[in-house]
């Protein structure tokens, strides 16, 4: 069945009505005896509102193999691994669902969720430009990231682009994880080089995303400039549609775990990896998730996941901020949109939209603040997110017209960071994720405004604009930076 059939599938009426058992959700035993595994709080919605459909779910295992034979076990389908955190993929009836929270090793049950992209309708604030044009890195290179890969989870790429030029894609890949083919095969998967998967999406979010992190310098037909925070690095795009669930984006996180060491032949290895996405603000931050899970052990192995903490504002009497930057694993940064007032000051302000966490709730908090107000970045003046852009610019070519917009968001304020992290470990190759976000918030510039500073585990922050303002400088020098 195609992803798009699967979709329709799910959202259609035809999944609605009835009620599963009350000791089903509640977790009452089947038997007499026996154990029975969670249910995540998506998982439990679903299921009190159909009968019979097939649905998505991730079924957790103390071991892969215990999660494989639960769902052989009870004839749910597989539709893929996620191997180093044990959990399998699938697609069940309720009643099979329900038989799998029994078997033996099932640790918890998770459903599928719609997430949508932190968006709403400069690198002189971060420092960026100035440490790239005053400090080296380990290599001995100007600080523009070079040799590190970053990832990019969002609706896709424009890879003919000029702010993708010279091969700055280094794999263009499409996640496809709602595919029921019904057999264990890898659902994130390559499509051609020069594929505009952006344009198939009918987005223009990763795009922008992309270039906010890493697009290669560009001057527009107007004179001004535009540039990537990491314009050395290359890019992995791993493309989820416009439209996203959660087991999408869940297989693209996995995919990074799977391959961040070699990211193709002769790459260098990805170090930071930027989602621009996330659940609706009410949502729970849920510990035992596959996202939690697959982040913390990308953290493990060396690599910092990026989190726009969303656009829901807020006053601090409850936390707005994306669940999965609640996780305080050193390494799992959550970002704050700063605004730089259109010119470059480092005491501007917190942007109005930008989530706050709540105010007796510090693990609920922005960790950094980035620019994301009025940011210029890659677009294409036909796709659906770049209409919706401000101030349309044109590229460098004769047929770059409108190709770049301006767009504000936390999603625009994510990615800041994710190219700035590529800068440090450039600086710092051997850093850990842990380190590069002590750098990042112990150097923070505390801007004005806003909630108090208050010291939390060592550092100042607020649960607005977390540690400050992000100073690429400060930072880079911090672990190791040289001077010209």
């Amino acid at each position: 069945m195609s992803p798009h059939r699967v979709l329709r599938r799910l959202l259609t009426g035809a999944l609605a009505g009835g009620v599963l058992a009350a000791a089903t959700l509640t977790g009452a035993p089947a038997a007499a005896g026996a154990s029975v595994a969670p249910l995540s709080a998506s998982l439990v919605r679903q299921l009190t509102s159909v009968t019979g459909a097939v649905l998505p779910v991730l079924v957790h295992g103390a071991t892969l193999t215990d999660a494989q034979h639960a769902v052989a076990a009870t004839g749910m389908g597989t539709v893929t691994t996620f191997r180093k955190v044990g959990v399998v993929v699938a697609t069940g009836t309720p009643s099979q669902i329900a038989e799998a929270r029994t078997e033996p090793g099932v640790t918890y049950l998770e459903g599928n969720q719609r997430i949508a992209f932190s968006t709403t309708t400069s690198h002189q604030a971060t420092r960026g430009a100035e440490a790239t044009q005053t400090l080296l890195g380990a290599d001995g290179r100007s600080l523009d990231g070079s040799g590190v890969t970053v990832a990019v989870i969002d609706s896709g790429i424009d890879p003919n682009h000029p702010a993708f030029a010279g091969g700055k894609v280094v794999r263009n890949l499409k996640s496809l994880c709602l595919d029921e083919a019904g057999t264990d095969t890898a659902c994130v998967v390559d499509v051609p080089a020069f594929v505009d998967t952006d344009t198939l999406a009918v987005g223009g979010h990763g795009t922008h995303v992309n270039g906010i992190a890493a697009g290669n310098p560009v001057t527009l037909a107007d004179g001004s400039q535009v540039s990537g925070a990491a314009p050395g690095a290359k890019i992995v795009s791993i493309s989820t549609g416009a439209v996203l669930f959660i087991i999408g984006a869940q297989a693209g996180l996995n995919w990074v775990l799977d391959n961040h060491a070699n990211p193709c032949a002769g790459c260098p290895p990805i170090k930071v990896v930027n989602n621009s996405y996330g659940p609706a603000a009410d949502a729970p931050y849920e510990p035992e998730s596959v996202t939690v899970k697959i982040q913390e052990q990308l953290a493990r192995e060396g690599v910092v996941t990026v989190w726009a903490a969303g656009n829901s504002g807020g006053d601090g009497s409850a936390t707005t901020t994306n669940p999965p930057g609640h996780d305080q694993m050193p390494g799992i940064i959550s970002v704050a949109s700063y605004n730089d007032l259109d010119n470059g000051t480092r005491d501007g302000q917190l942007s109005e939209f930008s989530s706050r966490g709540s105010a007796t709730d510090p693990n609920t908090w922005p960790d950094l603040s980035a620019p994301g107000e009025n940011i210029a970045s890659a677009c294409r003046p036909y796709l659906l997110i770049c209409s919706t852009g401000l101030k349309p610019q044109s590229g460098p070519g004769f047929l770059d017209v409108g190709s770049y917009n301006t767009i504000s968001g936390t999603s625009m304020a994510a990615p800041h960071i994710t190219g700035i992290v590529a800068q440090l470990f450039q600086a710092a190759p051997n850093a850990t994720p842990a380190q590069i976000e002590e750098a990042l918030k112990a150097t923070a510039h505390r801007f004005p405004g806003g909630e108090p500073y208050q010291d939390v585990r060592g550092h100042l922050t607020s649960f607005d604009k977390g540690a400050g303002l992000v100073d690429v400088v400060e930072a880079a020098r911090a672990l190791g930076a040289t001077v010209r």
